[in-house]
């Protein structure tokens, strides 16, 4: 008699389980990943700007209502974002925390810190 090969229904639907908490997983953590990205994108296009880089703070902060609300970020305003200026460079940067409730009292806290000198 010949040994049979495959997945058994056990098997399958332990498989099935894990790999559906991990796509929920993912479908929660989407939106503060996808908003950092675009918050890096956004300091880094205003950090070479010349009303940033040569102007006041009240110019950053309207060049930064500007862009923020295209890409509706939620998650800081202009007035956390930290400038930097070391002679002709400026580095915009900012610190903050978002929390992801996963079910009943589970939740995760994750630490951003986007800056327009850091890579991706």
């Amino acid at each position: 008699m010949k040994k049979q090969l495959g997945v058994s229904l056990s098997g399958l639907l332990m498989v099935s389980v894990v790999l559906i908490l991990i796509a929920l997983l993912g479908f929660k953590l989407f939106k503060p990943y996808s908003e950092y990205m675009a918050l890096q994108k956004i300091l880094r296009t205003l950090a070479v700007k010349p009303e940033v880089r040569n102007g006041t703070r009240r110019d950053f902060t309207t060049s930064w209502a500007a862009y923020a609300n295209i890409e509706g970020i939620t998650a800081i305003g202009g007035d956390d974002v930290e400038i930097t200026k070391d002679g002709n460079n400026v580095t915009l940067s900012a610190s903050y925390q978002v929390k992801v409730p996963l079910f009943k009292n589970f939740s995760l806290l994750i630490d951003f810190a986007p800056s327009s000198s850091s890579g991706p």
